[in-house]
């Protein structure tokens, strides 16, 4: 494994913990941004039921997104086997495209692992690289919601902004 691939191993480790340790606070970031979110669309009326089937949607992706940055699971999203079929798969499942900003993911990786990489070195470039770039793919989730706003999208787009605001603070 390279230094870069050591590095963004870090760099999801450190996203796992952090957003472990502030899984209460991810709940009530969910739970405001929803509110706001729905104040601020036409997005029709919203009984009780409906707003908690979807802040239930929200918090379930939080769930999702945790796991998928645990050091177990990561390796399925950083060394997966390319396969052009089951990329465009993936580009077709999602309503976003994120391959622009792991290619950023990648590159400000590559571009702190310049000048060498110690063990001692890695929590803190990892954190480094958090605050460059934030937690992938949010950024994608966030320009494709805000360019065009719809409803299959908006749990995604407020686990995103949940997870982006819980990283900045």
């Amino acid at each position: 494994m390279n230094q870069t691939s050591l590095l963004l191993n870090a760099y999801y480790e450190a996203l796992h913990d952090l957003l472990v340790e502030n899984k209460p606070r991810l709940t009530e970031t969910a739970e405001n941004l929803l509110r706001e979110e729905l104040k601020n669309r036409s997005f029709g009326s919203f009984n009780r039921n409906k707003y908690d089937a979807y802040l239930e949607a929200c918090l379930a992706f939080i769930a999702e997104r945790i796991e998928m940055y645990n050091p177990i699971g990561v390796q399925y999203t950083v060394d997966r086997i390319p396969s052009g079929l089951a990329q465009e798969l993936e580009l077709q499942l999602n309503f976003y495209d994120s391959r622009s900003e792991f290619q950023k993911l990648k590159d400000a990786a590559a571009e702190l692992t310049q000048q060498g990489l110690s063990d001692d070195q890695l929590p803190q470039l990892a954190t480094e690289l958090i605050a460059q770039v934030g937690a992938f793919p949010d950024r994608s989730i966030i320009s494709a919601y805000q360019a065009k706003p719809t409803l299959n999208k908006l749990p995604d787009y407020i686990t995103a902004l949940s997870i982006e605001k819980t990283i900045k603070t």
